[in-house]
């Protein structure tokens, strides 16, 4: 997959850096601490795998030899681990390695002897010694040049202390002279941290191109892992701002980048893993289209890459903001990296479109739970407060002429109330779901049993027994089924009793299920007629389906209906 790469300058002009920049910054002195360890640690290493190379072959026919050339096959990847970490001085952050190969010494050894990256860890080994000394010649020349220029005035004061001899003659030292020593110390100072910054690009490409690991295998396996990681997290949806968090750091482990960030498209930081001080810093003034990635390098020699997130086109809204990554000074991401960034920034979009998704679903069940609220205060409550209303006044108009009638009209207020107050815990029951979790599904069943009693004036006989062992998801579940069902009684059954029943029934071929049936006298219908669906059916039997449940709907014209539900109970130790 070819990624198209936009490489531009920074935006604006380059501020001219202080004199002396390069030796006040902490990465110059970094690399000069790398640059000085340099020649030991690779004398060191070669000494070493030198000394047991000869000493493994020389004693090979005492067979001490073949263990003593595996150890030193062993020390290679040792000492490239050291190499790797003292390359931090750099700021080059190695991927880290893969788990080691089981399956015994053969496995390894042939893993160990087929790994590229061995050879190249020996070819690092060969090479660093004679360019650390180089490093070292260089450096201690322009350092012996430096103290010199600069101990010149020292020659001026005192020439005999300081004799300079040139073939035959002694050297008088001249006010000129010393002056130009003065300047040429002056710019050896100048040039020794351009020098040091020269050396330490030097020793960080060649560090990347022969200590890095496997950069296909490897890379591709920690690619694979993040995208696969991320994937499952857009898909969960449960926290918007925990899945950007994990999309960046996946980013950052599975890449070479330093930090990366999520922005959105006003500029505020979404999510972040790794330092970034200025969010802002660096961003391109036109930012690439879909599919492109703009890379560019900063003054210090840092490499930002800029990539578009991208909302799936079914959004037809605006961009989603912008993925940026960082680079250390020396590593450069290829095509194949910024193709797996751009991946993480199409699942960013993902999970951003999900969230306003999952938002405006929300506002939209918000809606239609408030109709839905509506319709049932209306039809139920106020009804009821309405009935109250007129028991209330005819009783106060019968209080002294008929108190008979006053009897009357208080108990059928009384009735109401009752059954106002019994619908208003059903409706409650309905909105709450942690009260159907408190309270259990026998004390939401019975509840809503009353409510219909007391409000249509049928007789219903429940048989709920104990509370069934069902999971929260099961419970809700068979409570909604039997609303549903006892909701067809009152508005097509014209029943004048139903029966509830609620049991544990053991299965023939083992396990046991919660059985909850609802039953009418009612006029029935034909299951396979037209007007079949006007009972919800659908909703009922998806209700079922999805906590692993059936439903069967019994009836015939004139001999009423029975909606059953079976549910499996819930395992130990998982029932609400």
């Amino acid at each position: 997959m070819m990624v198209p790469m936009d490489t531009a300058a920074p935006p604006g002009p380059a501020r001219p850096e202080p004199l002396l920049a390069e030796l006040r910054a902490p990465r110059t002195w970094r690399t000069a601490v790398y640059l000085l360890l340099a020649l030991p640690a690779g004398l060191f290493a070669f000494g070493i795998l030198a000394g047991g190379v000869i000493g493994g072959v020389l004693t090979l026919p005492l067979l001490v030899g073949a263990a003593v050339l595996l150890g030193c096959l062993w020390l290679v990847g040792a000492i490239g681990e050291l190499h790797r970490v003292l390359a931090g001085l750099l700021g080059i952050h190695f991927a880290r390695p893969l788990p080691p190969v089981s399956g015994g010494l053969l496995t390894w050894l042939r893993t160990t002897l087929a790994d590229p990256v061995t050879y190249r860890t020996l070819l690092f080994v060969l090479v660093q010694p004679p360019l650390a000394v180089l490093c070292w010649v260089a450096l201690g020349t322009l350092l012996s040049v430096m103290v010199l220029s600069l101990a010149s005035p020292l020659w001026l004061l005192n020439p005999e202390a300081w004799p300079v001899v040139w073939g035959e003659r002694t050297v008088t030292p001249s006010v000129e002279a010393v002056l130009g020593l003065l300047l040429l110390g002056v710019g050896s100072v100048i040039v020794l941290g351009g020098v040091i910054d020269l050396f330490g690009r030097l020793w960080t490409r060649l560090s990347v191109a022969l200590l890095a690991r496997d950069p296909g295998a490897e890379a591709a396996r920690r690619e694979v892992v993040a995208l696969r990681r991320a994937a499952g997290r857009v898909a969960l949806g449960d926290d918007l701002h925990a899945t950007l968090l994990d999309l960046t750091a996946q980013a950052r482990a599975a890449s070479t980048a330093d930090a990366v960030i999520l922005l959105a498209p006003d500029g505020t930081l979404l999510a972040g893993s790794g330092p970034w001080p200025d969010v802002r810093a660096g961003m391109p003034e036109r930012l690439p289209g879909h599919g492109a990635a703009d890379v560019r390098r900063t003054p210090d020699g840092t490499l930002l890459a800029t990539l578009p997130v991208t909302l799936p086109v079914s959004a037809g809204g605006p961009d989603g903001g912008v993925l940026r990554a960082r680079y250390a000074p020396g590593v450069r991401p290829g095509s194949d990296e910024l193709a797996f960034l751009l991946s993480i920034s199409d699942h960013a979009g993902t999970a951003l479109h999900a969230a306003h998704l999952i938002e405006r679903a929300g506002a939209r069940a918000g809606e239609l739970e408030r109709a839905r609220l509506a319709r049932e205060l209306h039809d139920s409550v106020a009804q009821a407060l309405y009935g109250i209303t007129l028991g209330a006044k005819t009783a106060r108009a019968t209080l002294e002429s008929d108190p008979a009638r006053t009897r009357q009209s208080l108990e059928y207020t009384i009735r109401l109330a009752e059954g106002g107050v019994s619908e208003m815990k059903a409706l409650l029951f309905s909105l709450r779901p942690d009260a159907l979790e408190e309270g259990g599904l026998v004390a939401a069943l019975r509840q809503h049993a009353h409510a219909l009693e007391t409000r249509h004036g049928l007789s219903v006989h429940a048989n709920l027994r104990a509370e069934p062992p069902l999971s929260p998801d099961a419970q809700a579940a068979a409570y909604r089924v039997a609303q549903e069902a006892m909701h067809n009684v009152v508005k097509h059954a014209r029943a004048t009793q139903v029966w509830l029943d609620v049991q544990v029934v053991a299965l023939p071929a083992g396990g046991e299920h919660v059985v909850l049936s609802v039953r009418d006298d009612g006029r029935g219908f034909d299951p396979g007629g037209p007007v079949a669906g006007t009972l919800g059916q659908r909703g009922m039997r998806e209700r079922a389906a999805g906590v692993g449940g059936t439903l069967d709907v019994r009836s015939a014209p004139g001999q009423g209906t029975t909606v059953t539900l079976s549910v499996p109970v819930a395992p130990a130790g998982g029932s609400a």
